[in-house]
């Protein structure tokens, strides 16, 4: 919804303008009139620092615009002041966009802070592909041991959709090949080919290790 998505983006300088408008009306008549401007201009103030543009920088991720969503990210100038939920969820944005970037560390560094934050139905709903994106990251890092134990706890932990339950299941086989537990990484293959992921990134990997998995041993 548009008009939504334009309170969101303005909502602190509607507030402060309608704050403004409750103390002139204050001040030309009395409190009770200015009543219900002050009650609007406060709920739009809080709610900025509350909630922050959430809603915005999933819009533009959606869309694939990752400018357009760092644009929005840094205009928040006090996460802290996010409640506990959306922090972790901006924390998980800040991770993705540095991962757009191949900033590994600052990746690895947003992720485990909203890790950190705990509780709440949506930093349990981001629990699982987070610790699925740390243990890509420490993948990429060549630590196979923490890679291995992150992808594991995200499958433990929930992963949302089949191209997320398929990616993490071809990582644990490769992993496995390279510590050559074959039988292991035949049953995470055969696992990963069952989601029946669509995504060309992953559908290339799966074609990929097929042409050499059945030559396996186990």
């Amino acid at each position: 919804m548009k008009w939504m998505n334009t309170i969101i983006r303005y909502r602190l300088w509607i507030g402060l303008v309608l704050l403004a408008l409750a103390i002139f009306v204050n001040y030309q008549t009395s409190f009770w009139p200015s009543f219900i401007i002050y009650l609007v201009a406060v709920i739009l103030i809080v709610g900025h620092f509350l909630f922050g543009p959430m809603r915005l920088i999933q819009s533009y991720m959606e869309e694939g615009d990752m400018e357009g969503a760092k644009k929005v990210v840094e205009g928040i100038k006090f996460p802290g002041l996010l409640i506990k939920p959306m922090r972790s969820v901006y924390y998980t944005i800040q991770g993705n966009l540095a991962m757009v970037n191949q900033d590994l560390d600052a990746a690895e560094k947003h992720m485990k802070k909203s890790l950190d934050l705990g509780g709440g139905s949506l930093t349990k709903q981001a629990e699982g592909p987070n610790k699925l994106q740390l243990g890509m990251i420490a993948l990429q890092k060549g630590n196979q041991k923490e890679a291995e134990a992150y992808i594991r706890q995200a499958i433990r932990a929930g992963l949302p959709d089949k191209e997320n339950q398929a990616a993490a299941y071809l990582q644990l086989c490769s992993i496995m090949m390279n510590k050559r537990e074959f039988r292991a990484a035949k049953e995470y293959f055969r696992k990963a080919k069952s989601f029946k992921a669509t995504t060309p990134q992953i559908v290339d990997q799966i074609k990929q290790i097929e042409k050499y998995i059945t030559r396996m041993p186990g």
